[in-house]
């Protein structure tokens, strides 16, 4: 050993070895590792391929998107990774349009999608129950086997017991009254967990309650095992980490804190594949830790939900939360202040609130003309919309680099693009050529182990150098690649 003592030794230790190894199997992937879902397909039909070609699983952004939009994706992506099952589609909760999640769900079963992210759920639907229930056959051994994978993404213990528990009776019982299930299928959806996988969401972009990873996703895996105890099952629930996840130490960490798979998404929206403008991308790769702030959601805008969003070089936030301030405090459009309706016409909707519910009726009658009933007996309603009209607006300003709305582009975003710009600085990731979804997802993998090595080898007190504990920066260069 050129003359250096060996204090003693580990073997080596792969990628593929972290987190659970049922999920590579189950999964037909080489990582336990999801490049995640990203609305208003950010998280495009080209980083799905790129993903599944890697060997890896990614999630379209269908959440959103209008029927005719995700239909077009879910059918190219079949057409094109047939037979492969290695891919999905993002089911959104949506309760301002229940008939979408219907929708979503007869495109999943008509072109074969094994998996299915469900996101934003407050409580279940009779949708998400189907997606899950729908082609459940036990074989000869008893073994109950699934046409669709479900993977839920919580940040709450209520939310995900229910997830995590099979599927209760009163919506089997809707299902089952309306011929949309069997009653073989209502049989063995009482005999399973509804998901088969859980992320734990936690510091993440767009939908976040905040909450630290190292505090949630202990209280979901005791969740997990106790559950799993009462309901005596025969599959293991995979238990997965999200949220802050921006360079190999915090990837390390999560596996470390024992979960089984990990999923991206802030980061990858740097990456080549990624559904949205250059202007975005850059600015994205200007931002740190704290550049990142709560900003009221369009899809549930009335509930007062907010989702994160990126602070810097947009006014994106403070205007939206403007928007909800008025709509909280007034019962119309017609009820608001003279001053405040000027501010909102002029900077934000650029058109008088007639002129804009003429546009916002016209987008619904194409969608869901029965907003346009509710709106048109409920003026808080109409006024809802309205201002929704300008938040989800502002997403695809984002998107297409709008340039008369850079002020305005709302751009889903975490405190781990802080962390992943910090890790690349110097690398070629720093370069928007090489930044694909995939080398992120290699070198994310690659140097988690890495760390996982030098902290198993500090465990047996070898004396491990700063450095060895902070993945060195040649771990972003593409000569990882193959791994």
């Amino acid at each position: 050993m050129g003359g250096l003592e060996v204090l003693g030794s580990l073997p080596a230790l792969y990628p593929e070895w972290l987190g659970d190894r049922t999920f590579a199997a189950t999964h037909g992937v080489r990582f336990p590792y999801i490049a995640g879902e990203m609305a208003n397909g950010i998280s495009t039909v080209r980083m799905v391929v790129a993903m599944n070609r890697a060997g890896l699983l990614g999630f379209f952004g269908a959440g959103g998107l209008g029927p005719a939009q995700v239909r077009a994706a879910v059918q190219e992506l079949a057409e094109t990774l047939h037979p492969s099952s290695n891919w999905g589609v993002n089911l959104l909760h949506s309760p301002n349009e229940p008939g979408y999640e219907d929708h979503v769900i007869d495109l999943v079963h008509h072109y074969g999608v094994a998996n299915v992210s469900a996101s934003a759920f407050m409580d279940l639907t009779p949708a998400v129950v189907r997606c899950a229930a729908t082609g459940l056959q036990a074989d000869a051994q008893g073994k109950i086997n699934r046409r669709t994978r479900l993977f839920a993404k919580v940040s709450r213990p209520e939310v995900a017991e229910k997830f995590m528990s099979p599927a209760p009776d009163e919506l089997l019982r809707v299902l089952l009254d309306q011929g949309r299930l069997t009653a073989d299928e209502a049989a063995l959806a009482r005999r399973v967990p509804l998901a088969t996988d859980v992320t734990v969401e936690a510091d993440s972009g767009g939908h976040t309650d905040n909450r630290p990873l190292t505090v949630i996703l202990p209280a979901m895996l005791g969740l997990r095992d106790s559950l799993s105890r009462r309901h005596d099952y025969s599959e293991r629930i995979r238990v997965g980490a999200a949220g802050g996840l921006g360079d190999p130490l915090a990837v390390a960490s999560a596996f470390a804190c024992g979960a089984d798979y990990v999923v991206t998404g802030t980061v990858n929206q740097r990456s080549v594949e990624a559904g949205t403008s250059d202007e975005v991308k850059r600015l994205l790769a200007e931002a740190d830790l704290a550049d990142v702030v709560m900003a009221p959601a369009s899809d549930m805008f009335e509930y007062g939900v907010k989702v994160q969003v990126l602070r810097r070089g947009t006014m994106y936030a403070s205007r939206a939360a403007g928007l909800y301030e008025a709509y909280r405090r007034y019962d119309s459009l017609e009820r608001i202040p003279a001053g405040v309706r000027g501010r909102i016409e002029r900077d934000l909707l650029r058109a008088g609130f007639e002129e804009a519910w003429a546009a916002t009726r016209r987008y619904w009658a194409g969608r869901d003309p029965g907003q346009i009933t509710v709106a048109e007996r409920d003026p808080k309603h109409r006024m809802a919309l309205v201002f929704r009209s300008y938040l989800g607006q502002a997403s695809r300003w984002a998107i297409t680099g709008e340039p008369s709305r850079r002020a305005d582009y709302q751009v889903w975003c975490g405190p781990a693009i802080g962390s992943f710009n910090r890790w690349v600085v110097g690398s070629s990731l720093a370069q928007p050529e090489n930044c694909t979804v995939v080398q992120i997802a290699r070198n994310l993998m690659e140097g988690a182990a890495v760390v996982t090595r030098a902290h198993q080898l500090r465990s047996y007190g070898v004396h491990v150098p700063r450095t060895g504990l902070h993945v060195p920066r040649l771990l972003s260069s593409p000569v990882v690649s193959d791994l």
